[in-house]
């Protein structure tokens, strides 16, 4: 029943971007075909139009990571961390058991998760890359020591290392919840977060624009994407962004008063 709702509204907020970029293009293919444009103006509205491209595909990446979120599902831990006498420290959820679980979610919002292991002097670095199919990517990476615990000959303990690191990637790029299966004396389980609504994440991802790159990138530091911020801090984050968003409308406007 939400899908009947949300998907209507998500056309209908990209209808005019996409009516405005035909009209661009529309410009673009006139100047093209005309032997005394400038190549400079030419130039700068491919320019445009490419901002504008991913402008929009950032806006639809955005607003199908907060409909995806409230569908991503809670992942029981079943590895579990022992110690020398073999009694369980800790647990976590296998990367099988990840994969099998977002894959459906990520499809049916456009989704692909996607890994890469550059070469490092570091040690073992994984890069997980999220792509959404309006064009739109995110791209996180952690780099990891071999890990050598326990009786591991030399492909298994790089296998583990980047085992951990599809997990700790994808968990950052798609805010995974896991929660141990039960209780074994090891502490209680993980406590599920609840994250603000889609409703909430759009609003925030459209204040987030208007801000400065600066207050975008301490945001991102801060919450990651504005699907990711928590439920109980909404309102806090709404206004820090609508004071954000008006101090950098206020300073972009001196600059042109300046300028002119």
């Amino acid at each position: 029943m939400s899908t009947d709702i949300i998907m209507p509204e998500s056309r209908r907020q990209v209808a005019a971007p996409a009516a405005m970029d035909t009209s661009i293009m529309a410009v673009i293919s006139r100047a093209a075909s005309d032997p005394s444009c400038d190549i400079n103006k030419l130039e700068r509205l491919m320019e445009m139009h490419e901002r504008m491209q991913a402008h929009s595909a950032k806006q639809l990446y955005d607003e199908a990571l907060a409909q995806m979120q409230e569908e991503m599902p809670v992942i029981g831990e079943r590895g579990g961390i022992k110690d020398k006498n073999g009694r369980i420290q800790s647990t976590y959820a296998l990367w099988e058991d990840v994969n099998e679980m977002i894959k459906p979610v990520m499809a049916k919002h456009g989704f692909a998760i996607t890994f890469r292991t550059p070469r490092n002097e570091r040690g073992i670095e994984v890069e997980g890359v999220l792509s959404h199919r309006a064009g739109h990517r995110e791209v996180t990476s952690i780099v990891l020591p071999v890990d050598a615990t326990g009786s591991k000959n030399g492909v298994q303990a790089v296998a583990s290392s980047v085992s951990y690191g599809k997990r700790y990637t994808a968990g950052l790029l798609l805010n995974i919840t896991t929660t141990g299966e039960d209780d074994d004396g090891n502490g209680p389980a993980a406590q599920i977060t609840p994250r603000v609504t889609s409703a909430q994440a759009t609003q925030l991802a459209t204040l987030l624009e208007k801000c400065s790159d600066k207050a975008k990138e301490a945001f991102k530091k801060i919450h990651g994407a504005p699907a990711s911020v928590e439920k109980a801090v909404f309102d806090q984050v709404l206004g820090m962004l609508t004071k954000s968003a008006a101090q950098h409308a206020a300073s972009q406007e001196n600059t042109d008063a300046d300028n002119h």
